[in-house]
């Protein structure tokens, strides 16, 4: 009895961690694959690597290979690639900082370019699980609601909606659930000839994403797959720049943010969801979603992030001279302060929220 009743008390445990390790792992292989990115070009362009570190604070594993070491460290929050010549002038002519600008920029492009190239990979899978490519073109209207002469029919593409191109079905209703009227104007093509409708109604009901209107999907084949997964890539990252855009005109809250915490938690929550219902399309969804999301978050312009050293490239491009490396420095010194509060706040929201929960 007492054997029974600890193999029931280690079950239950396993059931609440085995999600956390898992959502732990893929944040590894997203930060892993990112930092490969930089520290493979690095490689390729003859760019000497001083170290390559999975992971951040105390080493729990180091192996020194030629002139690089490779580094396994405690914290799973991040990771980096140590590129000689990176923030400081060196006279190896194998520094980063002295290659030719189209090469530094590569090489830091390649680290969000490759998360975003997991996220196509994973769509892929989604797609290919389910057995369908959603499309733009309207499958269904509710009955009675919609005529020929004031709205919307059944065979008609969407195009746009409210002025944004809508790419897929995650377009469309991404479109939807931003306007709070309920009342959009829409472009659609109709027997080949583009229309436009003003003050359409759709009734959208975010809670059991149902919608009056609804786009539909096509059999997936071995040549609709991989466009498919594209334009699915395509919505994601239209989702992430809209999302920041309406975060910044104030429709979104710090509340509304999650950072590695709250992330993690809602991750090993739609793991367990996937096991226990055998249906793994929604996890894969949503970790394609976080690695395309740290992609194009770390383009985005801003000091301390790739985004913000390719700007610095971009201007030398302009200017056909480096921007002095000491003001480069301080700019990025002062936004990785900015970030670590940011960092910080968002932290402290998610522990807050998990106690709440």
């Amino acid at each position: 009895m007492q054997d029974l009743l600890l193999s029931l008390s280690v079950a239950s445990v396993w059931g609440k961690v085995w999600p956390i390790l898992f959502a732990i792992l893929f944040f590894g292989i997203i930060i892993a694959l990112h930092e490969f990115g930089h520290f493979i070009t690095a490689k390729s362009f003859g760019i000497k690597v001083n170290e390559f570190s999975i992971g951040m604070g105390p080493a729990l594993f180091k192996k020194q290979k030629g002139e690089t070491l490779y580094a396994l460290r405690l914290l799973p929050i991040g990771g980096f690639v140590s590129l000689e010549g990176e923030d400081e002038t060196s006279e190896d002519p194998r520094a980063f900082g002295n290659q030719k600008a189209w090469k530094r920029f590569i090489v830091i492009a390649a680290g969000a370019t490759l998360n975003i190239i997991l996220g196509l990979v994973l769509i892929a899978v989604m797609l290919g699980m389910s057995g369908s490519v959603p499309t733009t073109e309207v499958s269904d209207v509710t009955e009675g609601m919609y005529t020929e002469e004031n709205g919307i029919l059944t065979g008609d593409k969407i195009l746009k909606v409210d002025g944004t191109k809508v790419h897929s079905a995650r377009d469309f209703y991404y479109c939807l659930y931003r306007n709070n009227e309920g009342i959009y104007d829409i472009v659609l093509r109709r027997n080949g000839e583009k229309i436009k409708l003003q003050d359409v109604e759709i009734i959208y009901d975010l809670e059991n994403s149902m919608s009056s209107v609804i786009v539909g999907n096509e059999k997936v084949t071995a040549l609709n797959i991989i466009p498919g997964a594209v334009k699915e890539t395509m919505s994601m990252s239209k989702m992430i720049f809209l999302s920041l855009l309406d975060m910044i005109k104030g429709q979104f809250s710090m509340k509304d943010l999650s950072g590695p915490i709250g992330t993690i938690g809602i991750v090993a929550e739609t793991a367990t969801d996937a096991v226990s219902s055998a249906d793994y399309s929604m996890i894969i969804f949503m970790l394609a979603f976080i690695t395309v999301n740290i992609g194009i978050v770390n383009l985005l312009p801003l000091p301390a992030l790739d985004g913000g050293r390719l700007l610095f490239i971009a201007i030398e491009f302009i200017i056909r001279r480096p921007v002095p490396k000491k003001f480069e420095a301080i700019v990025h010194a002062a936004g990785l302060i900015l970030l670590l509060v940011l960092m910080a706040v968002i932290s402290l929201n998610d522990i807050i929220n998990l106690f709440r929960g």
